[in-house]
């Protein structure tokens, strides 16, 4: 049994409670606040360039030359292909990235970076595809799952969301990062097995709360004047 086969069954029953959450149902049906997916899409920029740094961090960790060549692939998609998206959308909304960049993370986006990044540093490789799986995973789940429904990707407001995480081209993204995981944790005794599966159901459960603080437009639960953004939406 592959590594992906034995973590399926453990995190699709939570991934299912993504599809419904009120802000994916909103996604999916084009219903959704403008001003929380404005939220979500300056959040989620932010989390996108921690993220990328997992890629980097792979890259050093990587045993051979092929998996560090499979890492800097995976980079160059995060930032040159799902940020492009990204920054498309903020275009349309007339925010600068100048001002993205500069907002302040979220509680949940620094709990959730903070803990993917200190797992990979802390570990070998394993650890940090283990880290990063689960985002670039259940994206797709949920854009695949969204655009089962007739016109989904025609929609006019998020139908290009769906079609972004549903394509063939991020389905490729998908399945090069299950493949490496799956190669990453072959043969690992139990134990580190059992480790690796902790890391990603934990980020799956950061996942959740990441949906929900959009959905809340959460920033920290903390009076305004200890906020160091003044950006503002």
């Amino acid at each position: 049994m592959t590594f992906s086969e034995r973590i399926w069954p453990k995190v699709e029953p939570l991934w299912a409670t993504y599809l419904d959450h009120p802000f994916v149902k909103g996604l999916g049906d084009d219903s959704l606040d403008p001003k929380k997916f404005q939220h979500w899409l300056i959040q989620d920029y932010n989390y996108l360039i921690e993220y990328a740094r997992l890629f980097a961090i792979g890259a050093a960790k990587a045993p051979n030359l092929k998996i560090m060549q499979t890492f800097t692939d995976l980079l160059y998609g995060v930032l040159f292909d799902e940020m492009d998206g990204h920054r498309e959308y903020a275009k349309e909304y007339g925010l600068s990235l100048e001002n993205i960049e500069n907002t302040e993370n979220a509680e949940v986006t620094t709990a959730y970076t903070s803990y993917m990044l200190n797992v990979s540093q802390a570990g070998n490789v394993e650890n940090v595809m283990a880290a990063i799986l689960t985002c670039v995973w259940s994206y797709y789940y949920i854009g695949h799952e969204l655009a089962k429904k007739e016109d989904a990707t025609s929609q006019p407001h998020y139908g290009s969301w769906i079609e972004t995480y549903s394509n063939d081209d991020y389905k490729e993204l998908v399945d090069q990062s299950i493949t490496l995981m799956d190669e990453l944790a072959a043969g690992k005794p139990e134990r580190e097995l059992e480790q690796l599966e902790d890391i990603v159901i934990t980020t799956s459960r950061y996942e959740y709360l990441f949906w929900d603080m959009a959905w809340n437009q959460e920033n920290w639960r903390t009076p305004d004047s200890f906020s160091h953004s003044s950006t503002s939406y």
